[in-house]
């Protein structure tokens, strides 16, 4: 399974074959099928993912990586893999990637395949965690104090790992918890031999690697204008030609579904990046505010001009603790004033059962959520009144004890014979009781993680990149602000008529970006969505501030949100908690736009 020597006036090909532990399994062969294909990777890993890798590992340690990775996409297309030279880069590792890749060593040989095998570990930071602790160790966004014990700690690592394994001849390279990105980044600095302090061009495989971490967001999933985008059930997977300055070219296989679209990319390159002129990244530290996306045809886009500096001296890291547990009930109430009568079915449980708690000296609920799904419960006051009759009643309570939740586990079935007409209390049985494990999110000096490789026996320690910076010593150069030339008469559109926008999560803080739909709306939106403006629209949501961002390359504007998810993740009550759907919501916001520039 190796590849041609390397070359400077080459481009690599890589496709990207999945964006997280659960992707879909159509993915791989349509990729195996792309004429000349080179490498595939897979991310697999959210801070949501190590929190349920956390609980599967600690019911059998054996477990604590993706297992889907070894039986579904993997073990049907070994052989093609080997046959065809395509080499393959992946977090699947998790928490335990000696074990992830032992699996496919073993699949391998049930197979008769010979495979090299290689995996990079050293992101488990469980053995310092107490030593940080004691030097006063605080979460980087809560600032609160960490337990006394983790069920995992891990560091967000970068790429040089991936680097250092294809070098030694891996056919596979198996991650713990690197950074997304970091399964190109680290692919493309072996293949163009980029130094570690070579930062415009880390930046772009960065960059590169985010487009496509993501799997078909970058080809038409999630896309604001869906309705153009073709062929669901068979949707394209992302294919990228990478060129040596790390300029790349997008495309997906011929005849899959899915949509190349200069407005899809660029949602995609501002998701969850923050401050685009100080993505910090374990590798580098990344400016996207000049980058453009430039439509070559219908089936290809050109993505170029990433910026880069030193990144800090500090690794991101995430650990994940028991923190009580959660019960989630959903039922139908139907018939005339289905949302009066879901809200007093609401009202009711949680009364009942709050007595009941009480009665037997435990505890209140540590937190509730009521949603009316099907009445725009998340818009708040931006809901439109609407006169309908099904509602579906979601009820979320966390307790610091499983036996806490029993009552409302068991009194919500009581609903659908006493309480309101038209209402089925359960769709599928008794709601089971969750564990929840809580992320932890702090910061470890980069010299205090050890990386390693090891291939058939073969262990390399990895050297840390060679300059290390703080953000404060680096200045970013500023940017013009962009002219307002918006005369003439105006016209109140909803925003989805001269923009795109896309949303997620990062921990308790909501990433929304928006991008104006040609080149003379970007004034209108540094003029009508001030922050001010975007905090008042989601007030009911957001407990902290709001900033905002520019990215003239793309002619858009990235907000972060602060405490806008109740927590985040699996720490959010919400039926929303990875703020998916804030994007959505932004889009019916009113803006004034002078007539001439409004699109057909």
């Amino acid at each position: 399974m190796s590849t041609a020597p390397s070359s400077a006036s080459r481009s690599v090909r890589i496709g990207g074959a999945s964006g997280f532990w659960g992707d879909s399994s159509i993915a791989t062969p349509q990729l195996l099928q792309v004429p000349g294909l080179q490498y595939l990777v897979y991310d697999y890993l959210a801070e949501t993912t190590m929190a349920i890798l956390a609980r599967a590992r600690s019911k059998n340690p054996a477990l604590g990586y993706a297992t889907d990775f070894v039986s579904v996409a993997m073990a049907p297309h070994l052989r093609e893999l080997h046959t065809k030279g395509i080499r393959v880069v992946s977090n699947a590792g998790g928490l335990h990637p000696m074990a992830c890749a032992q699996a496919l060593i073993q699949e391998a040989e049930t197979q008769g395949l010979a495979l090299k095998i290689a995996v990079v570990t050293g992101d488990d930071v469980s053995e310092i965690f107490t030593t940080l602790r004691q030097q006063g160790l605080k979460d980087m966004y809560t600032h609160e104090m960490p337990p006394e014990q983790l069920s995992s700690a891990n560091a967000y690592t970068g790429a040089q790992g991936i680097a250092q394994a294809l070098a030694m001849g891996a056919d596979m390279v198996i991650t713990g918890r690197c950074v997304d990105s970091a399964v190109v980044v680290g692919v493309l600095a072996h293949e163009f031999q980029w130094a570690w302090d070579d930062w415009d061009r880390l930046a772009a495989g960065t960059l590169a690697g985010h487009v496509i971490e993501c799997g078909a967001q970058a080809t038409g999933g999630l896309f604001t204008d869906w309705h153009l985008v073709p062929d669901w059930a068979h949707m394209g997977y992302p294919v990228i030609d990478c060129e040596p300055n790390g300029a790349f070219t997008l495309s997906k296989p011929t005849g899959t579904g899915g949509l190349i679209h200069r407005g899809a990319v660029s949602e995609q390159i501002l998701y969850e990046v923050g401050d685009p002129a100080c993505y910090l990244m374990p590798d580098v530290t990344c400016d996207f505010r000049q980058v453009t996306v430039q439509t070559i045809d219908a089936n290809r886009v050109r993505v170029q001009g990433a910026r880069g500096q030193a990144p800090t001296a500090s690794y991101k890291a995430n650990g994940t603790y028991l923190d009580g547990y959660q019960l989630q009930v959903l039922m139908a109430i139907r018939g005339l004033d289905a949302p009066a009568k879901a809200r007093k079915t609401a009202d009711a449980l949680l009364q009942r059962t709050r007595e009941q708690l009480a009665g037997q000296d435990l505890p209140d609920y540590s937190e509730t959520c009521v949603e009316l799904l099907g009445s725009e419960s998340l818009y708040g006051p931006n809901a439109r009144p609407l006169p309908t009759r099904e509602i579906i009643l979601r009820i979320a309570a966390r307790h610091a004890m499983a036996k806490g939740l029993s009552f409302l586990q068991r009194e919500c079935a009581s609903a659908g014979t006493s309480m309101g007409p038209g209402t089925r209390s359960s769709f599928s049985g008794r709601a089971d009781i969750q564990p929840v494990f809580k992320v932890f999110s702090f910061l470890v000096p980069k010299q205090l993680v050890s990386m390693t490789v090891t291939l058939q026996g073969e262990s390399k320690q990895l050297i840390a990149a060679p300059t290390i910076t703080e953000p404060s010593s680096a200045p970013h150069h500023a940017l013009a602000t962009a002219a307002l030339t918006l005369n003439g008469e105006r016209e109140q559109v909803e925003l989805v008529r001269i923009a795109w926008a896309r949303s997620g999560d990062k921990g308790d803080d909501e990433n929304i970006g928006v991008i104006a739909r040609t080149p003379e709306l970007y004034p209108v939106l540094l003029e009508q969505l001030t922050t001010a403006r975007v905090l008042q629209y989601f007030s009911h949501l957001v407990q902290g501030t709001v900033q905002r961002y520019e990215a003239p390359g793309l002619h858009a504007v990235n907000f972060v949100l602060h405490n806008a998810l109740a927590g985040g993740g699996v720490c959010s009550l919400r039926s929303d908690p990875l703020g998916k759907s804030f994007a959505q919501m932004l889009l019916s916001i009113p803006v004034l736009v002078p007539r001439h520039l409004l699109l057909d």
